[in-house]
């Protein structure tokens, strides 16, 4: 029981973190291309969606912890 648990446990905090990977991807690309804010306003939203997305990758690493 505990393998089969592992595998989902695993697979779920793989899905967190490739979220996590393009969540911080799009948040440095698009405004970039969109270039609909102004400088200040720009840097405060590409750093809100980049901490989303460490805290999604921080939540897949907790999640990554398995059962013995």
């Amino acid at each position: 029981m505990h393998t089969v648990h592992n595998a989902r446990i695993q697979l779920l905090a793989t899905a967190f973190n490739n979220l996590a990977l393009a969540v911080v991807i799009a948040s440095l690309i698009a405004p970039a291309v969109s270039r609909q804010l102004p400088g200040g306003q720009q840097l405060v939203v590409t750093g809100a969606w980049v901490a989303f997305g460490v805290v999604l990758h921080l939540f897949g690493l907790v999640l990554g912890r398995l059962r013995q």
